[in-house]
């Protein structure tokens, strides 16, 4: 990789965030596709590439977004996977500052449980994204076909973002699976995996004033 590539790549890192307020205007479809034609070459066991993807234009985004707020009200949390069992230590922390950096931004006090409630009922309006897409991953490929679902939903953020399209990644919609399988018609044989919402941000919302840090190399590589 030459170094303009090599600045390329760490521009796009650095400029790409989680975006929760968006635009109204549709994202061209062959901009979609041509992200998706780029992550399609990320690297999978054996080839495998494993992920099925479902990706909505504006209109069914909208029905979705629709019918999914209404079904949260009374639906109780089921994922296919089973979320992380607890936070501790530095992955407390970490998760703890991102979380008050959403909610300084915007304006919710701590102890105001309506008011986080109400920012994580966001996710499944898809914080106004005029697009929606849903990854599934097959159920006999375990843990390996998730970490290869997940190199392709990295490189598709970061080719939205190489196009000016904006994006958040959603394991929070992965959590009424039934719902979500039912919608989108997905075979018993996969797992509901995550899903991204994407569009242009409004760059004056207050969610999108912030950006999360990234912990220094020493505190994640054992050099042996």
């Amino acid at each position: 990789m030459s170094q303009s590539e090599a600045e390329a790549l760490r521009a796009l890192l650095d400029r790409r965030f989680s975006c929760r307020a968006y635009q109204p205007e549709p994202v061209p479809r062959e901009s979609i596709e041509a992200a998706l034609a780029d992550a399609q070459r990320v690297p999978s066991w054996c080839n495998s590439q494993p992920w099925m993807v479902h990706a909505c234009g504006v209109e069914e985004t909208e029905r979705l977004r629709a019918a999914l707020t209404s079904h949260i009200e009374t639906a109780t949390h089921a994922p296919d996977i089973p979320f992380p069992q607890s936070y501790e230590g530095v992955y407390k922390d970490r998760r703890r500052t991102c979380g008050w950096q959403l909610y300084d931004a915007v304006g919710v006090e701590k102890g105001d449980r309506a008011g986080s409630a109400a920012e994580m009922r966001k996710n499944f309006a898809f914080f106004g994204a005029p697009h929606f897409l849903l990854v599934t991953t097959p159920k006999k490929l375990g843990a390996y076909g998730v970490l290869d679902c997940g190199a392709f939903l990295t490189a598709f953020l970061l080719a939205l973002e190489a196009r000016g399209i904006a994006s958040v990644p959603q394991a929070a919609v992965a959590s009424y699976s039934g719902f979500m399988r039912d919608w989108f018609d997905v075979p018993d044989d996969r797992d509901v995996l995550v899903g991204a919402s994407f569009g242009i941000a409004d760059g004056d919302h207050p969610a999108n004033s912030f950006r999360t840090e990234r912990a220094d190399l020493p505190e994640v590589v054992i050099w042996r």
